[in-house]
């Protein structure tokens, strides 16, 4: 199975819909992605994933769209006071700053990540994602995956979210600390990025890397 996560185009955040410019990057996106032979659909609730997520739908005839909750956008910040501080992109740039390894599974003690909502979403986002997965066929062992299909798994799935909430799973399902991911992946409006799952049955192996962060069609 692959599975392919595309971010919103530039967003209106207060209307949560997709700016002109934005719905722009969404049609080059679409474009870019029938090449992908995806079968399915998914997409967070948010207005700017889903009219994203629209915009291929709309391109490539395949429907429907799934709702897929858990990926809206990550909160941060503590829950009285979302978004004031806590910001964890913010945070893991300090982090290098004072020459802290991005990699140590240590930083959830720190002061920024005490009490963050980030924290509370990474970690109900891993379950939930680990869930959704196994429906697909893959069932988390460990650190890895196994695929639990009867027959090869062959499908392409396509996930319209968030640079946040992408990322949390980026770094669950490849096994990197969330801060060391933050610092590492910068995910532009429509970047896609793309894993590929172990196709046999029975067989327990961690995703492989086909395509990150790639925004080249927005270049156009």
């Amino acid at each position: 199975m692959r599975l392919i996560f595309i971010r919103h185009g530039d967003p209106d955040y207060d209307l949560d819909v997709l700016t002109e410019l934005g719905h722009e990057q969404a049609k080059k996106a679409a474009r870019r992605l029938l090449c992908e032979n995806i079968d399915a659909v998914y997409a967070s609730t948010h207005g700017r994933a889903w009219q994203t997520a629209e915009a291929f739908t709309e391109l490539s005839g395949i429907s429907p769209i799934h709702e897929l909750p858990f990926m809206r956008e990550i909160r941060y910040g503590k829950e009285e006071a979302l978004y004031e501080s806590g910001h964890p992109w913010n945070t893991a740039d300090l982090m290098m700053d004072e020459g802290t390894d991005l990699r140590s599974p240590e930083w959830r003690s720190r002061e920024e990540f005490i009490d963050n909502t980030a924290v509370v979403d990474f970690d109900t986002k891993v379950r939930q994602a680990d869930d959704w997965l196994k429906t697909l066929g893959y069932e988390r062992e460990g650190l890895y995956y196994r695929n639990i299909s009867p027959l090869e798994n062959t499908k392409t799935v396509a996930v319209f979210c968030h640079g946040g909430s992408a990322t949390v799973l980026l770094a669950h399902i490849l096994n990197q600390e969330f801060p060391y991911m933050c610092a590492a992946v910068h995910m532009g409006h429509t970047a896609i990025s793309i894993l590929r799952f172990d196709k046999r049955p029975g067989t327990l192996a961690m995703p492989i890397i086909e395509l990150l962060n790639d925004c080249g069609h927005t270049r156009d």
